[in-house]
């Protein structure tokens, strides 16, 4: 009887003591966080003085509201200019012959100049080419449009999204593309003489 009576007492307490370990255990670990937190004081202390180390003395703090500028212009975008006899447009520089050739030796002319047969890359250099051509009192202009394999690409190897065919020959037999005054741009035999639009990048300085 005794035995049993030891053993009771003794299971008791075992099942107590883990009792009052788990109570104690968040009190525990809340003592332990409060040791690891660093009074206010200190921790503004701490920051001034990573502050010091890292950032340079000369350095502004830009407020969060404020103005975004826009960055300068480069200088060498300020100072693009076409030579003399040239038209500029869009960052390009545009010049209508005063000779007509074929399509193959008017490309050659332009690379001689530096250029390529002109290529029309949206709507409004459409335009403009009209209107230069127009002044140089044509109604047509080789440009620099070609096909190879049933495909269309500029010579000067801008991509050719933007179509404007007023009219269009089989690619095969007329590879060659001109430009209208009128409409817009058709194709034609490449042998055929006509005057044409040379293009470029400006020079710059």
């Amino acid at each position: 009887m005794k035995i049993v009576v030891v053993l009771s007492v003794l299971l008791c307490s075992a099942f107590a003591a883990p009792a009052e370990h788990k109570e104690k255990a968040p009190e525990a670990a809340v003592a332990a966080l409060k040791e690891l937190m660093v009074p206010a004081p200190e921790m503004e202390a701490e920051m001034k003085k990573v502050e010091e180390e890292f950032v340079p003395e000369d350095s502004v703090p830009v407020p969060r509201n404020a103005p975004v500028l826009e960055e300068e212009a480069a200088p060498e975008s300020r100072f693009n200019y076409c030579p003399d006899g040239w038209y500029s447009h869009n960052s390009r520089c545009f010049i209508v012959s005063n000779t007509a050739s074929n399509w193959f030796n008017a490309e050659e002319h332009c690379t001689g100049l530096g250029a390529h047969l002109a290529s029309a890359t949206n709507p409004r250099e459409y335009a403009f080419l009209q209107e230069i051509t127009k002044r140089s009192g044509l109604s047509i202009a080789w440009l620099g449009g070609f096909s190879l394999q049933s495909r269309w690409m500029w010579i000067d190897s801008q991509g050719l999204y933007y179509t404007n065919w007023y009219s269009q020959s089989s690619p095969s037999s007329y590879p060659c593309m001109y430009l209208t005054t009128s409409y817009g741009w058709r194709n034609t035999q490449c042998t055929s003489n006509q005057r044409f639009i040379c293009s470029k990048n400006p020079f710059t300085c």
